[in-house]
């Protein structure tokens, strides 16, 4: 696995969202930076609480000019149900052949409970508006995952 670092350019992608729209990188960094966050599975415990974190702090993303987007391989009819059930007011998107998750180096090796598989990485990239990862988190706590974002945008005036 090779995960993208600050200052590389962020791979251009075009994916469905949970309404089965297709929702590309380029248009939404002609409005904000944008804040891709891959997850393993929608409706899971930890999944849930980031995304019900992220849910909750819009507003405070927004002050800094930041949309968030999960990504997950989930298909656009667990996405939609997953929207519903948390009542998210962000864009999930599908990367059922997870390319752009390989793209982003996040789709690799995993081991859960004795056994090993290929899964996504809980990592997340803050996109500038040029295209360039700003930033890498990938130490963080579910249930925390928000504040470590939003105190990286307040440090930085990003």
């Amino acid at each position: 696995m090779n995960t993208l670092q600050a200052g590389d350019k962020a791979p251009l992608f075009n994916l469905q969202d949970q309404d089965g729209n297709p929702v590309s990188l380029e248009a939404l960094l002609k409005e904000h930076q944008v804040l891709v966050y891959f997850y393993p599975k929608a409706l899971t415990p930890g999944c849930t609480v980031q995304a019900e974190q992220l849910r909750d702090h819009k507003a405070a993303l927004s002050e800094h000019n930041t949309v968030a987007v999960g990504i997950s391989p989930d298909p656009v009819k667990k996405l939609k149900n997953f929207e519903t059930k948390k009542e998210l007011n962000f864009q999930l998107l599908s990367d059922e052949d997870h390319k752009v998750a390989e793209d982003f180096g996040v789709w690799g090796l995993k081991k859960f409970m004795g056994k090993e598989y290929d899964g996504i990485h809980r990592i997340s990239f803050l996109i500038g508006q040029d295209g360039n990862i700003k930033h890498v988190f990938n130490k963080f706590k579910t249930k925390e995952h928000h504040q470590v974002v939003l105190d990286y945008l307040q440090e930085h005036n990003a």
